[in-house]
């Protein structure tokens, strides 16, 4: 009976002690799952945090950019009314210019009626400068003629002209035949009168040098003629 006893206490507690444990257990675990919950809600409020932050930095961007478009629509508005000035400016310049515009329009009627004064006396300055024009084409045409014949007188007058050369040039030839014939007949008449000495050098150089030139006045001389020959033919020639 003791024995019995002392079992039944001891396994008494045992249960409870079993349910203590597995409750402490289960805690553990409900613990761990809020250790976890917290730290995804922390973890979610950081991720709001920098919602949050970026939403307030995009709202300053914003403010900024409204800021700055609201100088720009003050900048545009007294642009606007500057020009609006301008504007009025423009037109009552507009419109002193459309009063000279008229004056001007006058004038410039008063102008075409005496353009078309001097258009009449352009077409009968016209016509006589037709006439004129005529005349002067008939005086071209004579004034044509007698340039053509003063250029056929020049040119007769250069053939002449070349001709007198070419027979200057002849006589001058002939001149040279001239002086070396009577060289040549000096030098023969002082060879036959002083007959062989120590002159006959000197008069058989004075013939020799005789006769050169003697054939060279009578070369230039023959060339000089055919010269004169070929003008007198163009001259002959109509």
């Amino acid at each position: 009976m003791e024995e019995t006893d002392v079992v039944q206490k001891v396994e008494g507690p045992v249960p409870a002690i079993r349910s203590l444990i597995a409750r402490s257990v289960e805690l553990q675990e409900e613990g761990t799952k809020v250790e976890h919950e917290l730290a995804e809600l922390a973890r979610t409020r950081t991720e709001s945090t920098a919602t949050l932050l970026s939403f307030a930095s995009t709202t300053n961007q914003y403010s900024k950019q409204q800021t700055a478009m609201a100088e720009e629509r003050t900048a545009l508005t007294r642009e606007q009314t500057r020009l609006s000035t301008r504007s009025t400016e423009l037109a009552n310049i507009r419109t002193e210019l459309s009063r000279e515009r008229s004056g001007l329009a006058g004038q410039r009627t008063d102008l075409a009626v005496h353009r078309t004064d001097l258009a009449r006396q352009r077409n009968t300055l016209a016509r006589e400068r037709t006439d004129m024009a005529g005349l002067r084409t008939d005086l071209s045409q004579t004034r044509t003629t007698l340039a053509e014949s003063r250029n056929t007188l020049a040119e007769r007058r250069t053939r002449l002209s070349t001709q007198r050369t070419e027979l200057a040039r002849a006589r001058t030839y002939l001149a040279l035949v001239r002086t070396g014939l009577a060289c040549l007949v000096l030098g023969i008449s002082l060879f036959r009168y002083f007959g062989v000495s120590r002159w006959t050098v000197f008069d058989a150089v004075l013939a020799v040098g005789s006769v050169v030139v003697i054939g060279w006045g009578s070369r230039g001389y023959a060339r000089a003629s055919g010269r004169v020959k070929h003008l007198d033919a163009l001259l002959s020639a109509p």
